[in-house]
């Protein structure tokens, strides 16, 4: 991989994008890079948990600008796809996905971190979609994502105005689940991934399938799809040692099954 760093820690996988002299800029080859390195991570059954951040002073800096400014319709349609197909693959993973957000998370960096489960956030990060003052869209997802997160009227003053907001906004809005000093981001986002992969992982999966399938849905569907998840959950071993556990008064040994 010649845009991606990866580094793997007991359960948890880090995928850190790796382009820091242009900003972690999100050109065809990073994207490419990053499908493939998704997949290969989630065939590992060891990951349970996967982190995605950046090096250097970015998370992502947004799409590059110099790859997408001489596009024709057909051209950008195409790069829009690969862009959405690649965070609707994070969207639907199984295994859950947490953004470590070091730096700017601009255009399709703010929408690669809206496609993650969970967002944390370092202190010098900044967030925004500043696609109109180039003269086009938001082309991965921040027009349906935004909204969803932060209700209507704040996603569209964001969109609409291109405006960058800093961590302590991002979190007051509930773009962000936490703002941390930027030497205690990763720190923070392993001892959550930890805590996430010592739980039951079907639970944590099937929970995450909930979730998701559940906000697109009627209230009713949902439900219905809740339970039939729950109901899943009592075919697996971790069921039975989860429940026998607490009755014992003791820590739990799952086993993925």
């Amino acid at each position: 991989m010649e845009t991606l760093l990866y580094e793997k820690r007991k359960n948890i996988g880090i995928i850190r994008i790796n382009r820091p002299e242009a900003m972690n800029s999100l050109n065809r080859e990073l994207l490419t890079e990053l499908d493939l390195m998704l997949d290969q991570v989630t065939r590992d059954e060891d990951v349970y948990v996967i982190i995605l951040t950046g090096s250097g002073k970015a998370f992502v800096a947004g799409a590059d600008i110099e790859e997408m400014k001489d596009k024709n319709v057909l051209e950008a349609k195409k790069f829009a796809r690969l862009g959405m197909d690649l965070f609707r693959k994070i969207e639907n993973m199984e295994k859950p996905v947490i953004a470590a957000v070091n730096g700017f998370a601009l255009g399709g960096g703010c929408e690669l971190a809206m496609a993650c489960d969970i967002r944390l956030a370092s202190e010098k990060a900044r967030f925004g979609q500043p696609e109109v003052g180039l003269g086009i869209t938001p082309g991965f997802g921040a027009s349906q994502r935004l909204p969803r997160l932060v209700g209507e009227g704040i996603a569209k003053e964001l969109i609409f105005t291109g405006d960058a907001i800093r961590a302590d906004e991002a979190y007051r809005i509930g773009l962000v689940n936490k703002v941390l000093a930027p030497d205690l981001l990763m720190e923070a986002a392993i001892e959550m991934a930890e805590k996430i992969s010592s739980k039951a992982q079907i639970a944590v999966r099937n929970s995450k399938e909930s979730i998701n399938r559940g906000m697109q849905a009627d209230i009713d569907t949902a439900m219905s799809i809740e339970e039939d998840l729950f109901a899943i959950c009592f075919s697996t071993e971790d069921q039975k040692e989860g429940m026998k556990a607490f009755l014992e008064k003791r820590r739990p040994e799952y086993k993925l099954k």
